[in-house]
């Protein structure tokens, strides 16, 4: 927990800091004006989210599900509606997976200064670790956020695949994405 808990963290601040610039260059200013659009990561830690739901799914034995708080945006106000909901979507999965390229990058590197530094291997080691479990982190994020179930980022995209009527219905079913995801989780 120690070695995953700052990279999990890290991982998604990074993820919703990207939905909130992504707006912001859109042309939505409301993460920015309501002071969301920021690396400080008690701003995006969720009560129930963060902390609660994952340790309640954890003590029910159940699969461990949490999420950061999600950074407010007003797609009303994207230049470009339909782009702006797709760009705004997948910048946080696109942080995610630019997280794990660089992580990756770094774990040989930090191995290989272990060794040239005999006095600073344990703590390069810890490191290691911590970019390695970094890259499984920010794939699994960018990975499960790319389901097309609501209000997943992956549902924002999959319904501009659908024709209009079907996706209507689809965006209908948001009121019971979480239920879904939850289910999915458990049963999946």
């Amino acid at each position: 927990l120690a070695l995953v808990a700052p990279v999990l963290l890290l991982a998604m601040v990074a993820h919703e800091y990207a939905h909130g610039y992504a707006a912001y260059r859109q042309g939505d200013p409301t993460a920015y004006q309501l002071g969301r659009l920021t690396w400080n990561p008690a701003k995006h830690i969720d009560p129930f989210m963060t902390v609660l739901l994952p340790v309640m799914l954890a003590l029910a034995g159940g699969p461990i599900f949490g999420g950061a708080k999600p950074v407010p945006v007003d797609p009303r106000n994207y230049r470009h509606y339909r782009r702006g909901d797709i760009i705004v979507s997948l910048a946080g999965v696109a942080t995610n997976v630019v997280l794990a390229a660089l992580l990756a990058l770094l774990v040989v590197p930090i191995g290989m200064l272990g060794q040239a530094w005999p006095e600073a291997a344990t703590t390069l080691s810890i490191l290691q670790v911590m970019a390695h479990y970094g890259v499984l982190v920010n794939l699994v994020l960018a990975v499960f956020n790319l389901l097309p179930i609501p209000p997943l980022d992956g549902s924002h995209v999959f319904k501009y695949l659908l024709p209009p009527a079907l996706a209507l219905q689809y965006v209908r079913l948001a009121r019971f994405g979480f239920l879904l995801l939850l289910l999915v989780l458990w049963f999946g």
